[in-house]
């Protein structure tokens, strides 16, 4: 793997990234997790991400391109080289750089290879597909029904916050959003995940929490709470724990299934929308030291 990856990053507890260049072009990021006996894979799809979700790093220099297939599954293989003997890759998500569903004419037959008995063998039950929603996508993936969880990133349960936070949601809206990811529920029986980037003092107050559980009441749905992780030069911050907790108990009293996502790789710049690239091919090279 040494001549294919640029940098290697390796986390104190124990999340390593790597920095691979393409010779199509570009650079993305990828991650190995560790979490108790889970050995996860963040992929990127995209070399940058045109989405402009206004707090992530993967968006800052705009898409430079979508990652072939070959491409996706030679993240996943590298990354699994890093595993020692006796190891092996457990789960798969799809929350790199860049909107998988905006190139899932790459994505699907890489997952399909990498959930193969002849390549990596990951249950197709163990990967997750993370989007910030593109109905007709999720649509074409639930006409599918290939197995693969599905997380969307709201962020906001109202349509004004949430196209000033995520800017494409104008020409999407959270209810066709909404609607989507219900026809999903309906013909894979699988239960989403609804993903919220937690904002000091943007998106995290209990009225926040209170119009989510208001949007998402009835719903067969676990919320994937994300403290904010920061990315130097945005200026958005990580929320007081209390406010985390204030936050939670809304919509556990709703009703409503909630998890706070663990924060891992944060010192390398390996954490969720820590992800980056600088067009014209150069990396932008993490403050935190490996």
């Amino acid at each position: 793997r040494g001549s294919r990856v640029i940098r290697h990053q390796v986390d104190e507890d124990g999340t390593e990234k790597l920095l691979l260049p393409w010779d199509a072009g570009g650079l993305s990021e990828g991650v190995l997790l560790r979490d108790g006996r889970r050995r996860t894979v963040c992929l990127s799809s995209q070399v940058g991400c045109a989405m402009g979700c206004v707090f992530c790093a993967s968006g800052i220099g705009g898409l430079e391109r979508n990652l072939s297939w070959p491409e996706i599954v030679e993240q996943a293989i590298t990354l699994a080289g890093l595993l020692p003997a006796g190891e092996r890759l457990s789960h798969v998500v799809m929350m790199g750089m860049g909107e998988p569903l905006a190139n899932l004419d790459a994505v699907l037959p890489a997952l399909e290879l990498i959930t193969s008995k002849d390549g990596l063998g990951i249950s197709r039950r163990r990967v997750t597909i993370s989007t910030v929603g593109i109905p007709k996508a999720i649509r074409r993936l639930a006409e599918g029904d290939f197995g693969y969880h599905l997380a969307i990133s709201l962020h906001a349960a109202s349509d004004d916050l949430r196209t000033t936070l995520v800017p494409v949601n104008r020409r999407i809206g959270i209810e066709s959003i909404v609607r989507a990811a219900d026809d999903y529920f309906d013909r894979t029986g699988r239960r989403l995940t609804f993903e919220y980037v937690l904002l000091a003092g943007v998106n995290d107050s209990t009225d926040d929490a209170a119009r989510l559980a208001r949007l998402l009441r009835g719903r067969s749905a676990l919320v994937n709470l994300i403290p904010y992780n920061e990315v130097k030069g945005l200026g958005y911050r990580r929320p007081a724990p209390a406010s985390v907790r204030a936050f939670r108990e809304v919509l556990e009293r709703s009703g409503l299934s909630v998890q706070i996502r663990r924060r891992k790789g944060a010192r390398i710049d390996a954490a969720c929308g820590q992800l980056r690239f600088r067009s014209g091919g150069r990396a932008v090279e993490s403050e935190a030291g490996p």
